[in-house]
């Protein structure tokens, strides 16, 4: 058997705090990117060997990952990577070429297979660098126990270039693109964000983050709550590059899994509790079928809605952000397409036909208030194109009473046309065993006839096999919708053999429709569903209430 004593660090994610926790596992070194020790300051000829850091005197060894090796391996000739492994020989103990990297790129990049596998690139890679008599392959233990380090270095927080470009907002990678392209000499002073800015950047990355610290304050002396909270903590879920990441709804599926898990160990009917750490307190009400939370902070809007039996949260959608890539994105025919080699960095985002880049102001979850003119269309309010009149929709409300089955909030905003037409407007939430109402009214001086909407989103782990009052949406498009006349709507959930039941009393219409994003991947450009966007609407002038009850069966 072996104790490791070496560590890829995930995703080279660096900070000085990870020393004192790494060092109690009994690990000695970690892989960094050599542009960790490039940004540190540090005056050093090469970063072909290891160096030393510490933390309260805390020792450990870090080696750089040399980054012409991470992107010549396995996209280059093997002449080619063969030379670029020579040119690192030179002086005694300043000679080691440093490579450690993805899986992936070995077979399930796009067009790996071929060339690593079935033309062989990977064997005759091991083949050629083995019978070089100028290169000899060591483990990093060997490495680290039979040389001496470079340097003492102290590294900032940090991880890989393209990690700090993809934390950043869009606009301000693009900056970053641009300031690098005028300034490629000086790569040791450029760099983006750190890597929990994808907290600040995506809202349903910090509420799934910021849910596992709640439960990790709450930890229980039990095994299985113990087990499904470590297995909450997968970081794939939680950024987003070149890979999915937080745009995959399947494994935000599996963190939510687990977070309900724990929560079914915890006897908490009702709390009051900052979750997100946005300085607003949030609202959770539980019973033995249904979980519920409800962000004050923006629009009283349903955050979570657990269906604790099936350890799922119909809440788990994605609004529609905008992304650097984007700018990127090429309509591509069959006969312009390529299937030439290069590393996932370089990737080209190609697709066959125009889509629409659309983006959300709002957080995209369940009981959203809109005001809206009378002629909206469905293709409007998919998009997230029609005017909003009123400021319900993103902005905070106030606590008017809170029981054990009751949250009663109410905010004073208004309606804008030619001015400010103050209104009020109530949300009162009852929740029961297996159902939710949340009754509304609206209240304001402006006196022509618009439509209140409210919009839920729910998230569907199969929208395929998922009918609306019997219909599908259709899913080889990037938009498909539903206008619906009825005061009723029944979802029927095949994936969880679950039905979702809303009772919508003297509702106008229903518009129904996919909620689409588009990101890129190891595969190029992904439409992906993230849930379905509904519109209960309404008309409204003066003073009006709106009853809607949802029923899990």
């Amino acid at each position: 058997s072996q104790t490791p004593k070496g560590l890829w660090l995930t995703e080279r994610v660096w900070d000085n705090s990870i020393i004192k926790d790494i060092k109690s596992c009994g690990i000695e070194y970690v892989m960094v990117d050599d542009y960790h020790i490039k940004t540190s300051g540090l005056e050093t000829e090469t970063t072909n060997g290891y160096f030393l850091t510490e933390d309260s005197g805390e020792k450990i060894g870090l080696f750089p990952i040399n980054q012409e090796l991470r992107y010549a391996i396995p996209f280059y000739s093997l002449e080619d990577t063969n030379k670029l492994l020579n040119s690192i020989n030179n002086e005694q103990n300043k000679n080691a070429a440093i490579i450690f990297d993805d899986g992936e790129k070995f077979g399930i990049w796009p067009n790996t297979y071929e060339t690593v596998y079935e033309k062989k690139w990977l064997e005759d890679f091991f083949t050629q660098t083995i019978e070089d008599k100028n290169i000899e392959v060591q483990t990093f233990k060997e490495y680290y126990t039979s040389n001496k380090p470079l340097a003492l270095t102290y590294l900032q927080t940090v991880s890989y270039f393209e990690m700090g470009e993809w934390s950043l907002k869009a606009d301000d990678t693009l900056k970053l693109e641009q300031m690098l392209k005028e300034n490629e000499d000086d790569l040791k002073f450029l760099r983006g964000g750190t890597w929990k800015n994808f907290f600040t950047k995506y809202q349903e990355s910090n509420w799934i983050h910021k849910r596992v610290l709640e439960l990790s304050k709450k930890q229980i002396d039990n095994k299985q709550y113990k087990e499904a909270l470590y297995k909450a903590q997968c970081n794939d879920v939680l950024w987003h590059g070149v890979f999915g990441g937080i745009y995959l709804p399947n494994l935000r599926d599996n963190a939510y899994k687990y977070i309900i898990e724990c929560e079914k160990y915890l006897d908490n009917k009702k709390e009051k509790l900052d979750i997100d750490f946005d300085g607003f307190d949030e609202y959770k009400f539980s019973n033995d079928e249904l979980l519920t939370i409800i962000s004050v902070k923006n629009g009283g809007q349903i955050f979570e809605l657990d269906l604790l039996k099936n350890n799922y949260n119909y809440q788990n959608t994605l609004t529609r952000y905008k992304e650097a890539y984007h700018e990127n994105i090429v309509v591509e025919d069959d006969e312009t397409k390529t299937d030439d080699i290069k590393t996932i960095h370089d990737n080209t985002l190609k697709v066959s036909q125009e889509i629409s880049l659309d983006y959300d102001w709002y957080l995209k979850k369940s009981a959203i208030d809109h005001v809206v003119l009378s002629d909206i269309s469905v293709e409007q309010f998919a998009s997230n194109s029609f005017k909003e009149l009123a400021d319900f929709a993103n902005q905070a409300f106030k606590l008017i009473k809170s029981s054990k089955k009751q949250l009663h909030l109410q905010r004073e905003g208004g309606i804008y046309l030619d001015k400010k037409y103050n209104a009020i407007l109530d949300k009162s939430y009852n929740f029961k065993k297996n159902k939710l109402s949340l009754l509304t009214s609206l209240e304001s001086n402006y006196n022509e006839a618009v439509n209140y909407i409210q919009e839920w989103n729910l998230h569907f782990a199969n929208i395929q096999t998922t009918t609306f009052n019997g219909a599908y949406l259709e899913t080889n498009k990037q938009y498909s919708s539903l206008e619906i006349l009825a005061d009723y709507l029944i979802i029927n959930d095949n994936y969880l053999k679950r039905t979702l039941k809303f009772d919508c009393l003297n509702v106008k219409k229903i518009y129904i429709s996919t909620l689409n994003t588009i990101s890129q991947s190891e595969q190029g450009i992904d439409i992906t569903n993230q849930g379905v966007t509904i519109g209960f609407i309404y008309d409204f002038e003066k003073r009006s209430s709106f009853d809607i009850t949802l029923e899990v069966i």
